[in-house]
């Protein structure tokens, strides 16, 4: 057993089940927190993640994102409560512990299930050493991402372990090669577990080991095309 097994939550439910919840973003903070030093440290749990990323992005690739109008929490209010209580009931509800235990209990159970029968379809292809891995962090920040890139369909796939953007801040992700300047590879999109499409242009950085590196930049990302905000996370390249 290597150290990094030592304070790793979840052991009786074994890894690929951790590896799964991972990758769901539905650990609490701290136990994300030791699995994402446990993929740094250990590259059979590192290549679980992987797989359970391969096999539940599908899941997500129909659904774009979308924020639910005032109208639909309106129209849930007159069914709930009617005209005339709507005023009265609603902020009791709202505030309920009772209440959002009671959901919250509705969607871990609903996640579980979705893991259980997943757990049971046959195995995924082993995934094999061509994907580059990478965690980013950085002395005196608290912003963690790891990264997973795949050559094979030019995507990079991020997860977010701790640290906060800020109101009217965005991260963005560069790729450093050597001397060059940073080429940027986007805005990183807000979420436990974002994709973002590399360029064709980009991917020959990226495949010689390149640096990756992820600044704080105003809304929508730099104005110059180079890092304008403090760089709060960086970290090199493996081949797993």
């Amino acid at each position: 057993m290597n150290p990094a097994d030592d304070d790793m939550p979840g052991q009786e439910g074994g890894d690929d089940l951790l590896a799964a919840e991972y990758v769901l973003g539905a650990l609490p903070a701290d136990e994300r927190a030791a699995a994402a030093r446990r993929i740094e440290a250990d590259p059979a749990f590192a290549r679980l993640v992987d797989a359970w990323e391969a096999r539940l992005s599908p899941m997500a690739s129909g659904y774009g994102e979308a924020e639910p109008p005032a109208s639909v929490k309106q129209a849930l209010d007159r069914r709930l409560f009617g005209a005339a209580e709507r005023t009265s009931k609603r902020g009791a509800v709202w505030n309920s512990l009772f209440f959002w235990r009671g959901l919250a209990t509705a969607a871990i159970a609903a996640l579980l299930l979705v893991i259980a029968i997943l757990a049971m379809a046959p195995p995924i292809a082993q995934i094999t050493g061509d994907r580059l891995v990478a965690s980013l962090s950085a002395e005196g920040s608290d912003v963690h991402y790891f990264v997973v890139y795949d050559p094979r369909t030019a995507q990079i796939g991020l997860s977010h372990v701790s640290g906060a953007r800020g109101a009217g801040r965005d991260f963005e992700l560069w790729v450093i090669e050597g001397k060059q300047p940073p080429a940027s590879l986007g805005v990183i999109p807000a979420g436990s577990n974002v994709r973002l499409r590399v360029a064709d242009a980009l991917r020959r950085k990226i495949e010689s080991g390149a640096v990756f590196a992820i600044s704080l930049e105003p809304a929508g990302g730099s104005p110059t095309g180079q890092p304008t905000g403090p760089v709060v996370a960086t970290g090199d390249l493996k081949t797993i």
